[in-house]
Parts: structure tokens; sequence; C-alpha cells
């Protein structure tokens, strides 16, 4: 079902070298995904470069990413510094974390990660046209919701002229890649680990689709073991989980921005399979992924359940009906 997606000359990921990375936004989200990146990515980043609306929000970022050290080892750990708008774009990969008009804790709005698409696809038209201006060549990776609506607002933006004509000229599809589903897939194992019915995900267990809406978990990927009725069960739980965290009065950032975020990070720079939304069938579609120097590379199924077939090109189908 899956295919290696082609290349250009325009990526240029740095397998094989530590990396420059730059973060937008360091709120909830964008502060926890950093921490994860300082701890744990001393052996693929280079250094860490933050922006924000507020100026005070990176000076305080700033100092506390500084005073976090291994004792007598002081530069284990990437570097973190203040960016300017004007040089986002100087790195090797490009985390879009600004988000706008999150509901609170406590609203009534059932599918808040689309409720936040409208405002959310004005903030990435605007950088996306800043990565056309500068031609980037690196990763954007994009990890605010809907992540995959939003990551192909970024394709489609970054290639078209002064005039709103397509030019072709800005990102290639395989530039960027939506962070949602690790989460996800960690949420099918958090309940899978808790309810025996469900352990044949933690072996043989997939997670297909977007961060939201069209989510599909497969129990198994093996067409004798998957079951369509146990999948959506656990499909349900995986999606309602951050509904959940808002019931116990909370917002539901930190596993996304670890699992989805810093973690999924971590695996594309080292180029190792991970969960992402990569281009296929003109979306961006969430799948175990890795990067290579020849390219993407999706994970190659032989074969899949029918019934899990249908799912996915379902999920496929409703999000070519958002953009």
């Amino acid at each position: 079902m899956m295919q290696n997606a082609c290349t250009t000359d325009r990526l240029r990921l740095p397998l094989g070298r530590k990396a420059r990375v730059n973060i937008l936004a360091i709120g909830d989200v964008g502060s926890t995904l950093l921490t994860g990146l300082k701890l744990l990515g001393g052996d693929v980043i280079d250094s860490i470069g933050i922006c924000d609306l507020s100026e005070k929000i990176t000076a305080r970022w700033e100092f506390e990413m500084g005073q976090i050290a291994y004792p007598w080892v002081y530069d284990a750990l990437p570097e973190v510094s203040i960016v300017s708008p004007e040089r986002l774009f100087e790195c090797d990969a490009f985390v879009f974390v600004a988000s706008k008009g999150i509901p609170p804790v406590g609203s009534d709005v059932k599918d808040v990660r689309m409720a936040q698409f409208e405002a959310n696809r004005a903030i990435v038209r605007s950088y996306a046209r800043m990565a056309r201006e500068a031609g980037f060549r690196g990763l954007w990776a994009q990890v605010s919701d809907p992540v995959d609506p939003l990551a192909k607002v970024a394709y489609l933006e970054s290639n078209l002229d002064e005039k709103g004509e397509w030019d072709g000229n800005g990102l290639a599809p395989e530039q960027i890649q939506g962070y949602g589903l690790g989460v996800m897939n960690a949420r099918a194992a958090y309940y899978a680990k808790k309810d025996p019915r469900f352990s044949s995900f933690l072996t043989e267990g997939r997670a297909f689709g977007p961060h939201g809406k069209g989510l599909w978990i497969a129990n198994s990927a093996d067409p004798a073991r998957y079951d369509d009725a146990l999948s959506a069960e656990l499909t349900e739980k995986a999606l309602t989980a951050n509904l959940r965290m808002r019931e116990l009065g909370f917002k539901p950032y930190v596993a996304p921005a670890l699992s989805s975020g810093a973690l999924s990070l971590l695996l594309t720079l080292r180029g190792e399979w991970h969960y992402g939304s990569v281009y296929r069938n003109d979306v961006f579609f969430g799948c175990k992924n890795r990067y290579t120097p020849d390219g993407i590379e999706t994970e190659s199924l032989d074969s899949l359940p029918e019934a899990l077939l249908a799912h996915i090109r379902e999920a496929e189908t409703e999000l070519k009906g958002i953009i």
C-alpha cells in the first residue's frame, strides 16, 4: 500500500551531522517540546533557536535552558538562543508550534483541533510565504493543530506567486511533515497496556491517518489477526484521550509535545522510523516513515485487511474535503 516518496534537491535534511532547529512559539507546547529536544537531542542537534511574539517568554526560556547542563560536561546538550523572525529559516528544521484560539478547558467545543483551523491557517500562510522568500530547503515540522490540513496549507501557500498563482517555487512536499500521529499511537499503547484485549497492538499494531477525526488505530497489521471492532474501540479511546484530560481540568499538551513533537522529531533527524504525516494522494497522511539520503521511505506493507484499507481511504477523502 505504501510506497517510497520521491525526493528533490530542495530537501536538505542533515542526516549524519548535527542540525540547527528553530522553534516558532514557546507556549505550553513549544516550551515542553523545547525541553525534550534540549535534554534528549545532544546526538543530533547542534543548537536550537526560539522565537515568540513575547520577548519576555523567549528571554525566560533562553535563561532556563542555559542553566540545564551535566556537571563538568557543559557542551553535551544543544545550546538554546533567541532568534528573530527574520532569521527563522536559517536552520535545518523549522518547527511550527504557533497557535491561536485554543478553546479553554471547560468549553463545550467537541472537535478542539478543527476549531483552531481558520485562525492557525492564517498564521501558517504568513510563515509559508516567509519560507518561500528565504528559499528554505530544510524540514517544516508542523505541530500546531489541525496538523494535517495545516501541513497542506504550508505546501500550497508557499508555492503561490505574488498574484496568488501556482508556480512551484516554494516548499517541496517532502520538505513538510505533520507531527501529530505520534501521540495517538502512544495513547493507543497506553490503553493497550491497561486492557489485555488490546495487547496485540503493542507488538503488531499500527496507527494511520490524521491527528484527529479520520484516525484509525489497527490492533494488528496482520490480516489474520486484525479485528475491526476491537480496532474501532481502541481508536475511539485514542481519539478522546484529550477530552479525558480536559475533564480532569487540564489542557492536554504534555504528551503531544513530547510524543508527537520532541521524540518524533529526534527520530526524524536520526533517520529512524517514526509516525508523521507525509504527502500522498493530494493530502498529508499519517503513517510510519523515515527520512533517508534518497528521500522519504514509508513503510511497505504487502497486504492490509480490506476493512482497514476502507478506513484509510475514508480518512483520505475527509482530508481532501478540508483543503
